[in-house]
């Protein structure tokens, strides 16, 4: 392994994961990925060896600059201010306001409700029920908020933060059968930016540890 090269610890389907994935990518930093895999052998963010890296036991977590930091939001605003090209939160407060604000509302609001562990705990018959009204709930605030935010991306004409939230949460409702028609600003959004190389090459289609059947 290159000395100094940043090591992302992620899963190919932890939308979490993903989000940093692109602000790696919009910031075209070079990194290794060791693939956590969430599922098998009961759990690889249970080992002792991954707890020693975030006692969270959750990914992502980021070696970077000596230092390990885990939370995507924390980890995505560390890189904006080591390397702040391209700029992920705007220079006008205001917008850089509605910009954590989305993202909070996101990665705060919708996805810790339908995330594995309390898919897990909510049980096998109830989840998809549990996921659709987790996402719709958040969806339906979402929806309305980016109607006054919104210009061809989440805040105005530039990729932030909030959109490298917004393309994994859609990606979670897909794969839970939430009705996107329901949504048009987010499903507009989130075609606009899936057409960028930035977040393409960070698809969970296309990571190291994708299954050969998932792969594209």
């Amino acid at each position: 392994m290159q000395a100094g090269k940043p090591i992302l610890y992620s899963y190919f389907r932890s939308s979490c994961s993903w989000r940093v994935r692109i602000a790696l990518a919009l910031k075209s930093i070079d990194y290794e990925t060791i693939p956590v895999n969430l599922l098998k052998d009961g759990g690889q963010q249970f080992s002792k060896e991954f707890q020693a890296l975030n006692p969270m036991k959750q990914v992502p977590a980021l070696k970077i600059d000596g230092i390990t930091i885990g939370q995507s939001l924390a980890i995505i605003e560390y890189l904006e201010e080591t390397r702040p090209t391209p700029r992920l939160l705007p220079r006008d407060p205001k917008k850089r306001a509605s910009v954590r604000m989305i993202s909070d509302l996101i990665a705060g609001g919708i996805q810790p409700l339908q995330n594995l562990s309390i898919l897990k705990e909510v049980g096998q018959e109830k989840q998809l029920a549990w996921a659709q009204k987790a996402i719709s709930s958040g969806f339906n605030a979402l929806e309305q908020i980016l109607q006054s935010t919104a210009g061809k991306y989440c805040v105005g004409d530039e990729v932030s933060m909030a959109d490298l939230c917004l393309v994994p949460q859609v990606a979670n409702a897909e794969r839970f059968k939430v009705d996107l028609t329901l949504y048009p600003t987010i499903s507009r959004i989130n075609k606009s930016l899936l057409a960028l190389e930035a977040f393409q090459v960070s698809h969970p289609c296309r990571q190291p540890d994708t299954p050969p059947e998932l792969r594209a």
